[in-house]
């Protein structure tokens, strides 16, 4: 975020700092911290599994979390439930105010419960992250069929929220690879559900940010893991092209695993299609880009568009599930300009990225009002009949490359539940095959208002049957959130299961307004509150 107008001037040294000399900062400062900070919270994690993790407890473990949720009721329960877990281990720009005025509920579930290779199963609580369950099931042989990209998220955000990957356009959202789940409901109770038991909660939970209830148990779907993904390179020119291409291998779910495509601009763009495989043929060459002192990945898919040359590499699975991990897609950047320099990655590669809590407590106003202005990070998800018209949108209004584009199902649940639907076309047919278009960085066109930005693409959305990732901010009212997510069983479910409403604030009072705000917002809240 280079750009800094008169009303953006620093008032502080640390702010100077943090404006003009970004990487600077995140070199010698950030960077030490958050590789001293990462090791000691590694030491932290191994003394909990150690001496807390206990799979064999699950049911204790329940059980405490159930007392907990009495003793709320038995209080008076003035206020909102929500996880006692720390608001900066977020994977979002920002901090959920809400837990600072809500009865917080302690969740030690942490654990991997157990396997079921004939049913092709794996059972594990909600604070499982995805760099804990894919290196436990790639040691038996097995993949989650879905796996997002970065280690810190968890099972219970990929299912309350919202989770997708290369692999969604053959299995869907993270929401669909879900077998079973127990909830912990505000009575106390747990309810187990699934497609055939309590159907009702089982495809409304996804979405719906806790609001119905506590997560405490997930039976998610696993398929045998492979040693590497056969990686195919296709350079595209021309807008026609680019969506004929992408939308030929998306639907392609017998020859592709893996499809996922960078636009470099609305007239270039490579697409990758990745194939499961055990043997490594002549046709390419054994690439581990996950080694830290690689090119950053898409800048190494960049080389391909300009040579305009196809291209076949073999990369092995846990390498191709974080390709984007070290340079944060390309947020990193603008962190760290010099960061993918060949000295860089080989002197500091291996610290990369620097810890997402840290970025956000090292955000100072300045820079809020600067990310806020010029900076965008966003998932829009739009069906792939309206991906040209969307991929204008992007370009005229938004102006941020690359884009990641993302093919994904929004499957038809039974009886039409759940937040999301597929896509009905004007003959009346369904297509449940969208595209996860995510902008992330600063713009390019002048001019450029992030938060009237915004505001427009949100209603481009809703107009045109699409869905926005809501890990980001929003400037939705409730009202528009409303139109954009179908309420109908939630709110059904909500007065039905017993204190839900007086429990769990409703979703958008979760996530809009002021309920989630900057790190820069809250520290200077909490001074206000301090001084009071």
């Amino acid at each position: 975020m280079n750009q800094s107008g008169n009303e953006f001037k620093p008032t502080t040294f640390f702010e100077y700092i943090l404006t003009y000399h970004r990487g600077t900062f995140a070199t010698i400062f950030l960077i030490p911290l958050s590789v001293t900070y990462g090791f000691f919270e590694k030491i932290s994690n191994r003394i909990k599994f150690l001496f807390y993790s206990a799979p064999q407890a699950h049911k204790k473990k329940v059980q405490k979390i159930q007392e907990q949720i009495k003793l709320w009721a038995q209080s008076g329960s003035n206020q909102k439930l929500c996880t006692a877990r720390s608001g900066w281990k977020t994977m979002s720009e920002l901090v959920p105010a809400y837990k600072k005025t809500s009865h917080l509920i302690e969740l030690n579930l942490v654990d991997i419960l157990s396997i079921d290779e004939e049913k092709q199963t794996v059972k594990v609580e909600p604070l499982v992250n995805m760099g804990q369950i894919s290196r436990y099931l790639l040691k038996r042989g097995w993949t989650l069929p879905v796996i997002p990209e970065l280690d810190d998220l968890t099972v219970g955000g990929l299912i309350m929220g919202f989770g997708v990957e290369g692999s969604s356009h053959k299995y869907g959202l993270f929401q669909y690879i879900v077998d079973s789940m127990d909830i912990a409901t505000a009575d106390g109770n747990i309810i187990h559900c699934s497609a055939n038991e309590n159907a009702e909660l089982f495809y409304s939970i996804p979405w719906s940010h806790g609001t119905l209830g506590f997560l405490v148990m997930a039976e998610l779907k696993i398929i045998p893991a492979t040693r590497y993904v056969k990686l195919k390179y296709q350079p595209l020119i021309g807008k026609d092209k680019i969506f004929e291409e992408f939308e030929k291998a998306s639907r392609n779910t017998t020859e592709n695993d893996f499809v996922e495509m960078l636009m470099y601009s609305r007239e270039k763009a490579v697409l990758m299609t990745g194939k499961r495989v055990n043997e490594i043929q002549q046709d390419g060459f054994v690439n581990r880009i996950g080694h830290y002192y690689k090119p950053w990945f898409y800048k190494h898919v960049e080389t391909y568009l300009q040579k305009n040359k196809n291209g076949v590499e073999y990369i092995p699975l846990i390498h191709y599930y974080h390709r984007h991990t070290r340079s944060l897609f390309w947020e990193m950047s603008e962190i760290i300009p010099f960061g993918n320099k060949p000295l860089f990655r080989w002197l500091l590669g291996w610290a990369l990225p620097p810890r997402l809590a840290l970025l956000k407590y090292f955000e100072s106003d300045t820079t809020r009002r600067l990310r806020e202005k010029y900076h965008m990070v966003q998932d829009m998800l739009m069906p792939i009949s309206l991906l040209n018209e969307s991929l204008d949108y992007f370009d005229e209004q938004i102006k941020i490359y690359p884009l990641w584009v993302c093919p994904m199902l929004v499957k038809q649940s039974p009886k039409n539940i759940g937040m999301i639907k597929p896509y009905q076309k004007p003959d009346g047919s369904l297509d449940e095959l969208f595209v996860d278009i995510g902008a992330y960085g600063t713009s390019a066109k002048p001019g450029f208002d992030g938060i009237e930005a915004l505001k427009n693409l949100e209603q481009f959305v809703i107009s045109h049957h699409g869905y926005q990732a809501m890990y980001a901010r929003t400037t939705m009212t409730k009202e528009d959130f409303r139109k954009m997510f179908d309420h109908s069983m939630y709110d059904k479910l909500r007065k039905e299961i017993p204190l839900t409403e007086k429990a769990f604030p409703e979703i958008f009072d979760k996530l809009g307004g002021r309920a989630r705000i900057s790190p820069a917002e809250y520290k200077k809240m909490k001074a206000m509150e301090q001084l009071a």
